[in-house]
């Protein structure tokens, strides 16, 4: 059965998910250079405070989330899977009426596979499909995945940069090829499953400039900035068409944007008060124009005493992309709760939600949350 899905350009009578604003969850499984293994939804505490944290989204009106099925602890057996950790976080999710879109695979996979290989690709596509059937024995229909989250940073920071793993460099493309060809093969096994899945596909948000005139140093930093666009790319089979790409597998636009993904070629920081540096909604609307495609913010946060008026200030680039034309479904902070930083340990404080307490308690940050409702209640006398 073929589902032909909704393009943007097409009127929906209802929003594309379940509430406007949105959570996500620290979901990270990656393992560092040292091999040692860092799950977020562990150090966060997450895991054990379930219902308490759907709860407290609930309770602020975030009723759509981002958060994670842990390959790695899933299939430990290659072709056994263990749904002991997920179905709490489904049903804990159904208890307090949240809608959640899963990744399958942020930055980790389970111990002994080689992402390198074909095998990679074949174990990813029957984890999805399993994780489809799970879904659709649980009476779900319509769930949203993120089989591969963010293709490209992952390429850079897996197989350039070496942060984690697979802990290589020099081979970013390759990787990247890899991981679309992961997130094909996952996307036609679930649809094979469930017709009505919808796919978010994130990645970051950038623009890259120059200080330099040269037309040389220009050019370099258009390449730089238009390579963000390859891994949606080859998803659609506009670029590496041999990958598989199809343009009725790039369903939903997931755009992470923070305070420092606008830089210059040689590094240093691209801010506000640089005459090169655009607009949020400029950005929006130059991917809304290349795919057509619904977008989420499917990131967005400061630290400390910024995270409110950074909130303020994104949803109002939303909302100015938005009367222009682009199809902007939705903005989910993160981290949602703070977590240890996956990177070197340090605390996150960037969180709706504070650390938990011995007692499993977490403290809200009060302005932050104030914001937030006063952007519901803006939300609301706009009709979204």
């Amino acid at each position: 059965m073929r589902v032909t899905h909704p393009l943007p350009s097409q009127r929906r009578d209802q929003p594309l998910f379940k509430s406007f604003f949105q959570g996500s969850f620290a979901c990270s499984t990656a393992c560092r250079g040292e091999g040692k293994r860092v799950d977020l939804v562990i150090n966060s505490g997450h895991d054990m405070l379930l219902e308490k944290d759907y709860a407290q989204l609930a309770a602020n009106q975030l009723l759509t989330a981002r958060d994670s099925a842990r390959w790695y602890l899933i299939e430990k057996t290659p072709g056994n899977y263990d749904w002991s950790t997920f179905l709490p976080m489904l049903h804990a999710a159904e208890n307090n009426g949240l809608e959640i879109i899963w990744e399958l695979a942020h930055f980790g996979w389970p111990d002994g596979l080689d992402i390198w290989q074909p095998a990679f690709v074949d174990r990813f596509a029957a984890f999805a499909r399993a994780m489809a059937c799970l879904m659709r024995d649980e009476g779900y229909e319509t769930p949203f995945f993120t089989p591969v989250n963010q293709i490209s940073f992952w390429a850079w920071a897996g197989a350039e940069a070496a942060l984690f793993n697979p802990g290589v460099t020099g081979r970013g493309k390759a990787l990247k090829q890899q991981l679309v060809r992961a997130s094909l093969a996952a996307m036609r096994a679930i649809r094979e499953e469930l017709p009505g899945a919808r796919f978010v596909l994130t990645d970051p948000l950038v623009h890259i400039a120059t200080h330099e005139a040269s037309a040389a140093a220009r050019e370099e930093a258009q390449r730089q900035h238009d390579a963000q666009f390859e891994a949606w790319d080859m998803l659609s089979g506009r670029l590496m068409p041999e990958l598989g790409g199809d343009p009725s597998l790039l369903d939903i636009i997931g755009l992470n944007y923070y305070p420092d993904n606008q830089w210059y070629l040689n590094g240093d920081p691209l801010t506000p008060e640089h005459a090169e540096y655009r607009e949020l909604s400029s950005l929006l609307l130059e991917v809304w124009q290349r795919y057509q495609r619904p977008l989420l913010i499917a990131e967005t946060g400061a630290e400390g005493d910024k995270r409110a008026p950074w909130l303020r200030n994104v949803v109002a680039q939303v909302m100015q992309a938005r009367d222009q034309g682009a199809d902007v479904e939705g903005v989910s902070i993160f981290p949602v709760v703070d977590y240890p930083s996956w990177a070197d340990d340090r605390r996150s404080p960037g969180g709706l939600f504070g650390l938990p307490d011995a007692n499993g308690n977490r403290t809200i940050c009060e302005p932050y949350a104030l914001e937030l409702r006063s952007q519901h209640i803006r939300m609301k006398s706009l009709g979204g």
